[in-house]
């Protein structure tokens, strides 16, 4: 039995590395996506019209963390969960996670 095309498509979207990640705007906003590339993502924050609308008019941006979670639904919960925080949370947050990865490496 064959797989429908669509069906490829979610498969190996589910396969791929997914990334939530947050950049620092040049206005000092923070703005948090997800993506299966986050250098891809950036350059296209900083020089595409593939760019958030919200970074587009507060170039350039840069890369404050970026973590790799196990599929898009969870890099999507956890998107929505670090929007949801106050700024002051954010930054504890980002700096929690820099601090675990230097506890990994």
């Amino acid at each position: 039995m064959q797989k429908k095309e669509g069906a490829k498509k979610l498969d190996s979207a589910e396969d791929k590395k997914w990334f939530v990640y947050v950049v620092r705007c040049s206005d000092d906003t923070l703005y948090t996506g997800i993506t299966t590339d986050p250098a891809r993502r950036l350059k296209e924050h900083n020089n595409s019209k593939k760019g958030a609308k919200y970074t587009r008019s507060r170039r350039p941006v840069v890369l404050v963390c970026s973590c790799v979670v196990k599929s898009r639904s969870a890099a999507l919960k956890l998107e929505s969960k670090v929007k949801s925080l106050r700024r002051d949370e954010k930054i504890a947050y980002i700096l929690k996670e820099a601090s675990n990865d230097v506890e990994r490496n």
